[in-house]
């Protein structure tokens, strides 16, 4: 693991810097809420409907700031990246907003409508094996082939402080807030929900979600180090990845607690979902409310903001019409 002293380590001046620069390029998106719920947990919950957002997901931010920071020399080499879908399909979008380039690796396994989304925001595809080791090695020769400047999906200073954005909002949208709960893959979103909570609501507390068959950063989160997974497999296909150094600063100094999911716990928070609020949402995004389900102890009573990441979902392939 890196050294502190040679990361760059994001500050909530960048956050406001982002939040300026991402503007005309986002949604601020809106809180619902649901009595029913409420009435099922014992606790206030308020979600946060990044899958309203631009793209379809939360990573809009972080693409954006990434893509509109560059210099114009930077920008006309283009950006690259790699990522199993919402990453890749965001900095496509961001990319497009800027007209240059977007190249991007992607596991063959990736779901069929976020490949399609990349593609229709102008995004060229390179596909890889569904493992970590592959996406990086694939995206190496990529990079030397195409001189793009890389924007890391989550370990990456410029992504973090975009991402911090969108806890910015929910406190500013919702008082009094006791906790947030996000997913956690890479940690680009809980990193900048640290981040902007530390600085601005120290008093709140930040909780991890995640599949527990792929659980690495709760295993991470016990052990006091990194301990990354090469190619789980899970349902929720936007948390397969591992932490990294500048996620795990973050990790490692703000987050309360993490906790896992069983696959039919997180396909069930999905399905209950769709049926009580009427919102698309995708796996990933039900690993906090199926936590929180499997938890009741833990949140009954308090104030709980729960970020819905991302509404790019197969629509053929739904998790509950596999036989």
């Amino acid at each position: 693991m890196k050294d502190l002293a040679n990361m760059i380590i994001p500050t909530y001046d960048d956050v406001l810097a982002a939040h300026a620069r991402i503007a005309p390029h986002i949604h601020r998106t809106p809180v619902l809420t649901s009595t029913y719920f409420n009435d099922l947990t014992g606790a206030e919950l308020f979600f946060k409907c990044e899958n309203f957002q631009k793209a379809g997901a939360f990573k809009v931010r972080g693409a954006c700031n990434a893509v509109f920071g560059l210099s114009d020399a930077m920008a006309a080499r283009g950006v690259a990246t790699h990522s199993s879908g919402n990453h890749a399909l965001s900095l496509s979008y961001a990319a497009g907003r800027r007209g240059i380039p977007c190249h991007v690796v992607m596991p063959r396994t990736a779901p069929q409508a976020k490949k399609d989304a990349v593609r229709g925001y102008g995004g060229v595809i390179t596909e890889c094996e569904p493992s970590t080791s592959s996406r990086e090695a694939v995206f190496a020769d990529l990079q030397a082939s195409t001189g793009a400047e890389f924007v890391h999906p989550y370990n990456d200073p410029r992504v973090i402080a975009g991402q911090a954005t969108c806890s910015r909002e929910l406190l500013d949208q919702v008082q009094d807030l006791d906790a947030i709960i996000a997913p956690i893959g890479g940690g680009g979103m809980i990193s900048g929900t640290c981040l902007t909570v530390s600085a601005v609501a120290p008093g709140v507390a930040v909780y991890a979600a995640e599949p527990k068959n792929a659980d690495d950063a709760w295993r991470s989160f016990k052990a006091g180090h990194i301990i990354a997974d090469d190619a789980p497999q899970t349902v929720a296909d936007g948390l397969k990845v591992p932490l990294k150094d500048l996620t795990w600063h973050f990790v490692s100094r703000h987050v309360t607690d993490v906790f896992t999911a069983t696959e039919d716990q997180i396909i069930a928070a999905m399905k209950l979902t769709w049926q009580r609020m009427k919102i698309v949402m995708e796996p990933s995004c039900a690993v906090p409310l199926a936590t929180i389900l499997a938890n009741p102890e833990v949140f009954r009573g308090r104030r709980v903001g729960v970020v819905i990441t991302g509404g790019n979902v197969d629509l053929d392939t739904l998790p509950w019409m596999k036989g």
